[in-house]
């Protein structure tokens, strides 16, 4: 009995380690699937030998052009190649910002890890951006994305206007912003203004106005080298930058022989989690404080910055790590450790603050002295029948 139970033990182990090195019970991180808002499931027609083929993505409508090939017989991820769409009569756009910042350009460049920055002058009130959006020729839009860097939240309003026939239209008018994709009535103009309001550092990767009129080439389609007897999803329009754990690829973008695949339906992605840095239940791009977490959002001044994450007493240090709060103290002197600074602190002479062991001391001290008192009381007590007869010579 023992010798069969041993023998189904190693040949389980080696089932494990034959399955592991195929790749078969490899997982699929979690952090990986969970960024992605959709995805495809790919059915491939019987192939004999491993095949690029080609995903069409012509008909979705897509913030963050990132992906990821899940083979789903192997668990792993495989490299891709993303075929871009081409705009035969795209019209070019320049841009330039209020207050004026670096590299702006970067906001147009159609690459998620280029940002431009916008600090908050004043921690004690909101930020303003301005941004001009102009053209050679008039534009016809309906749609502005706004595309931010990892763990920023979105501005807390924007207000968008557009010149037509030379005079300034508010098109959408100042309001909250809640999501990245904002929509409005088809308007025609060479010159938008784009206004932003927030509460926290403002790091842009994109600026996208889209160009309605402009006529599609090249439909946008995703690249794969496929196996025979495989099966596949493409995961597709994460909420935020994903690093997808691949292996070595070959050229998908000059590939030859390419089978491609008729269009199929996209599905939500329910394994979906929307990103939240400080996991305290806020989701980032509409947390008043990304980088601290603070579930009830309180913010007393209303400038759009969380309390934690604010600094009241304009410091420089924010009210999370202060050690007073409300009078600036940049040291941080905190002279009898309470947690308290020195310029808060109005019991900072009290020995019993700078020496907390002290009180223990006189607890234990009086808790001995009334030791002492119960034994002589009880000692004194005594009856003369309780003290032992004396001893005989």
């Amino acid at each position: 009995m023992k010798l069969k139970t041993t023998f189904l033990i190693l040949a389980t182990f080696g089932i494990f380690l034959t399955a592991n090195a195929q790749g078969v019970v490899s997982t699929t991180p979690p952090s990986v699937i969970s960024a992605y808002r959709s995805y495809k499931d790919i059915a491939i027609a019987p192939i004999s030998v491993s095949t690029v083929v080609e995903v069409p993505f012509a008909n979705e409508f897509i913030e963050r052009f990132d992906f990821a090939v899940l083979d789903k017989t192997t668990s792993s991820f495989e490299p891709h190649f993303f075929k871009q769409e081409t705009l035969v009569n795209e019209i070019p756009i320049s841009l330039s910002t209020l207050p004026r910042t670096d590299n702006v350009d970067w906001m147009n460049d159609a690459n998620t890890k280029t940002y431009v920055d916008f600090l908050l002058m004043n921690s004690a009130e909101q930020g303003n951006a301005q941004i001009t959006l102009s053209s050679p020729t008039p534009i016809t839009s309906s749609a502005l994305t706004v595309l931010l860097d990892d763990n920023v939240a979105l501005p807390t309003s924007v207000e968008i206007s557009a010149f037509v026939n030379d005079q300034r239209r508010i098109v959408v008018a100042n309001r909250r912003m809640d999501q990245n994709t904002i929509r409005f009535p088809q308007t025609i103009s060479n010159k938008w203004i784009v206004t932003f309001t927030f509460g926290q550092p403002l790091r842009i990767s994109e600026l996208r106005l889209n160009q309605d009129t402009a006529t599609k080439m090249n439909v946008r389609a995703v690249r794969f080298l496929a196996q025979p007897n495989h099966s596949y999803r493409v995961y597709f329009d994460p909420d935020r930058s994903v690093a997808v754990p691949v292996g070595e690829a070959g050229n998908l973008a000059l590939a030859k022989d390419i089978l491609v695949l008729p269009a199929v339906a996209s599905h939500k992605n329910p394994e979906y989690s929307i990103a939240d840095s400080d996991a305290d239940g806020v989701p980032d791009v509409r947390d008043n404080c990304v980088s601290n977490a603070n579930s009830d959002q309180q913010d007393v001044n209303a400038n759009g910055r969380g309390d934690v994450c604010d600094d009241f007493d304009q410091d420089g240090v924010v009210n999370s790590k202060d050690n007073c709060i409300d009078n600036p103290n940049q040291n941080q002197k905190d002279t009898d450790s309470d947690g308290s600074g020195d310029v808060c602190d109005d019991q900072e002479s009290r020995i019993t603050e700078r020496y907390p062991w002290i009180p223990w001391v006189g607890i234990g001290f009086a808790a001995l002295v009334l030791l002492v008192l119960f034994a002589l009381t009880a000692w004194s007590a005594r009856t003369p029948e309780q003290d032992p007869p004396p001893s005989l010579p």
